[in-house]
């Protein structure tokens, strides 16, 4: 048996962990970090994400004309989540994030030396709901992999640094209490299979969700989705699995809304897995066309990212077979297809403004290669009879349908033809309604045709539902601090980021405004480390 000693533990290396143990630095505070990743790994799951915050009311939209302010903020927040006046917590740490968020996030990121890019992006515009009214997606520039790295010196290079020790391969199985208070955690060191216990007068909770294990991401599957599907790709931490979750509940503590969830509806499979059903999350191309397992369009709504991705996931769930198809070429693919995260934006990623611009102005040939070549689920064709043939071949039967793929592409581009003034169709509405927007226009395509030979050859991609992040979790109180289900306080324990549901066990409700997820670490890492 290993003892450690510390004034704080903090459970977790990701974002909000890393944020806790800066706070705790600050106050002279000893603090004892465990993560059951690699040293090489700290930052977590955002060091893979594209690292895109939401804020409502920041100098970058102002410099943009976007009048934008914490109540429009909170509005389209308690709007587009559906969160229920019941939902105390939750509805709590909304208000006090779009409150909060600039000066306790934003204005605290530039203070670490990072960099947004120029524009702010509009996600989550909302689609039989109102979702975000005006673009406040803020992407930082370098990604999420610079933002955990920068975050990650800022801790270990911290003048009180002599106060932190950070362990690594810890998994950290439960907690202990002495007279009535969390005392401590204990778990194994994996490498060696060595048991640990750590004593504390805290413990601060910062191990992510439950996502990464797709069994308990099928029992607590949204209503709104019907029944799971039979293939589910892991787009979340491998180690997300709920693990604290289940000992804190050991404790009394009270978890809620887990079938708040926020998965995707194109996910592709990784060639180069790190875990088990690894998947890649796509960005959809808006100009492709969104068919089900039989290569129907699925409607009467079509299907265009970047409005509601609940009502996405929603829609192919429906499906008899729940995964779908893109129909597009290359033309839109160059210019419209991404993969979200760092991973496949290594000119984002690694802050190469020449190569930023070539990609955007002349499309993105890297990712055209790297996909179709390596990829199972990308299908290229010259024409759509050969280009059907290799989708069923994919799949292992005949359920991809010639004659539906065919009529399909053909009414969409014949409604192209019609020209600009009657385009009749929501697809074609919506794509110009996102070109308004200099930074949507500049990767959305105007009015491209799917058969047009000069726009070849044909793709086809299969997209299965892809999990990625919880917003249900642990319920904690506007101090962070873990409440049990009667709404006390559980002594000495504290709950950030993904482990919380971003605040609260739910902050977002059912559907999140894309970026709520980085901000709800950092506000909530920070809240943590200061109250602990």
């Amino acid at each position: 048996m290993e003892r450690w000693q510390a004034d704080v533990v903090v459970a977790g290396g990701g974002i909000a962990g890393i944020c806790a143990a800066i706070e705790l630095l600050g106050r002279g505070r000893r603090v004892l970090l465990l993560d059951r990743d690699a040293e090489e790994n700290l930052g977590g799951l955002a060091k893979e994400s594209f690292g895109g915050v939401w804020f409502a009311g920041t100098p970058l939209q102002r410099r943009y004309g976007i009048r934008d302010n914490p109540a429009l903020g909170l509005a389209d927040w308690l709007a587009f989540g559906e969160l229920p006046p019941e939902a105390r917590w939750p509805r709590a740490w909304a208000e006090a994030y779009v409150e909060r968020c600039v000066p306790e996030v934003y204005d605290w990121l530039l203070a670490q030396g990072l960099e947004f890019m120029p524009m702010p992006m509009w996600v989550e515009r909302g689609l039989h709901v109102p979702g975000n009214s005006v673009p406040r997606w803020h992407i930082v520039w370098g990604t999420g992999h610079e933002l955990a790295v920068v975050l990650a010196q800022r801790l270990l290079e911290h003048p009180r640094r002599e106060l932190l020790t950070a362990r690594f391969g810890c998994r950290v199985d439960g907690f202990f209490t002495q007279q009535g208070r969390v005392a401590g955690c204990r778990g194994v060191i994996e490498e060696t299979d060595v048991p640990f216990e750590a004593t504390a007068e805290a413990v601060i909770i910062a191990a992510g969700g439950i996502n990464g294990d797709l069994d308990r991401v099928r029992q607590h599957w949204h209503a709104d989705w019907g029944r799971p599907p039979g293939v589910i790709l892991n787009g979340s931490h491998k180690f997300a699995d709920g693990t604290l979750h289940d000992a804190a509940g050991h404790l009394g503590a009270a978890i809620t809304h887990l079938d708040w969830q926020w998965n995707y509806a194109a996910g592709v499979r990784h060639w180069r897995p790190r875990k088990p059903s690894h998947g890649l999350s796509l960005v959809p191309p808006k100009s492709a066309l969104w068919l089900n397992w039989r290569g129907e369009r699925i409607g009467p709504m079509p299907l265009v990212t970047g409005f509601d991705t609940h009502d996405l996931v929603a829609q192919v769930c429906r499906q008899e077979r729940a995964y779908s198809w893109q129909l597009l070429n290359k033309r839109i693919a160059l210019k419209e297809l991404a993969v979200s995260g760092a991973e496949f934006n290594p000119a984002f990623r690694d802050k190469r403004r020449l190569a930023v611009a070539r990609d955007l102005l002349l499309g993105n040939r890297w990712l055209w290669d790297e996909l179709t070549r390596n990829c199972e689920d990308f299908v290229v064709a010259d024409s759509l009879p050969e280009l059907v043939e290799r989708m069923n071949a994919l799949v292992g039967d005949d359920s991809v349908d010639l004659a539906a793929v065919t009529g399909a592409a053909t009414r969409y581009d014949e409604r192209i033809g019609l020209g600009h003034r009657f385009h009749n169709d929501e697809q074609l509405r919506r794509i110009e309604f996102a070109r308004r927007w200099p930074g949507d226009r500049l990767r959305t395509c105007k009015n491209q045709p799917i058969l047009d030979p000069k726009a070849g050859p044909l793709l086809a991609i299969r997209e299965f539902i892809i999990s990625r992040k919880s917003m249900g979790g642990l319920a904690t109180d506007l101090e962070s601090r873990v409440l049990d289900g009667h709404g006390h306080t559980i002594p000495g324990l504290f709950a950030a980021g993904e482990a919380a549901g971003f605040g609260g066990g739910g902050m977002n409700g059912k559907r999140g405004l894309e970026g709520t997820f980085l901000g709800g670490c950092i506000l909530g890492g920070r809240i943590a480390g200061q109250v602990a």
